[in-house]
């Protein structure tokens, strides 16, 4: 790999990133610094926990950074030093300008739909919810505005309708990695024409809260399957029967209809739907 010298800041913070930044250092590219969110206190004991990122930089003894916030000091702090490249991975920060453009060549993210869909924090969940047939990974050069990068390269990935968000999570971090490492050579050589996005199809989604998961037994059976495959987990789907809420924990979808196999109900424990009804 004959930019295996390559200086590079990787920044991010939960699995994804962490996933991500174990592939890279797989392929060879080792970043000389990695950017991460502080420890937060996490169980019932609340003990500070470092990211997953963090726990990875440690790992490998790799030099790792927590800052608050990145302020001014910060930012000079970084700038007294040489990067060739900033790698963005769900880091959860914005990111100023000059911290984007200050590395030689720019700031790279890997973004989880085919760009300019689904602009956000929730392209996965997007994607599940509109019931699409296919999704993908975008490399895009960052810019200020969020996710309104030229496109480095992108690879689309077909969504099966069985797929729940978590193993589709694995497919894209998986493809994001690998796709993000082909181009890394060509990228670096200048030999890539960055595509702009067309802002004609923008589309964009907020973050999602708890209150999205709630559903009526009774909406459309398609639209119950898209929620439960993009709430997986959280916040997962549930309806209120006599004021408790049932969370649904296993469902199928058949014969265009969506049927509930194991509930939760409030404080108890998991059980058949039928005994509930």
């Amino acid at each position: 790999n004959m930019h295996s010298n390559l200086q590079f800041i990787f920044w991010g913070t939960p699995p994804v990133a962490s996933k991500t930044l174990q592939a890279l250092i797989d392929n060879g590219y080792v970043p000389s610094l990695i950017i991460t969110n502080i420890d937060k206190p996490q169980g019932r004991g609340l003990i500070l926990t470092p990211t997953p990122v963090k726990v990875l930089a440690q790992k490998y003894n790799i030099e790792v950074l927590t800052p608050e916030k990145i302020d001014a000091e910060f930012i000079s702090n970084l700038k007294a030093r040489t990067f060739d490249l900033s790698i963005v991975v769900a880091y959860g920060n914005i990111l100023p300008e000059e911290i984007i453009n200050m590395p030689k060549y720019g700031t790279l993210n890997i973004h989880y739909s085919l760009l300019p869909k689904y602009r956000g924090a929730i392209p996965l969940e997007a994607a599940l919810l509109n019931g699409d047939m296919e999704t993908g990974v975008t490399i895009q050069k960052m810019v200020k505005k969020l996710d309104a990068g030229d496109i480095i390269a992108q690879e689309k990935v077909t969504i099966d309708n069985e797929i729940k968000k978590e193993d589709l999570r694995n497919i894209l971090i998986d493809k994001g990695a690998n796709l993000l490492c082909k181009i890394l050579p060509e990228y670096l050589d200048e030999k890539i024409t960055a595509i702009p996005q067309n802002e004609n199809l923008v589309s964009h989604y907020g973050k999602i809260n708890k209150e999205d998961g709630e559903i009526n037994v009774n909406e459309d059976p398609k639209e119950l399957w898209h929620k439960y495959r993009a709430y997986e987990g959280w916040p997962g789907i549930f309806f209120f029967k006599d004021g408790k809420r049932i969370k649904i924990t296993q469902a199928k979808y058949e014969n265009n209809s969506f049927i509930i196999e194991r509930v939760i109900p409030e404080g108890k424990k998991e059980i058949d739907y039928k005994s509930l009804i």
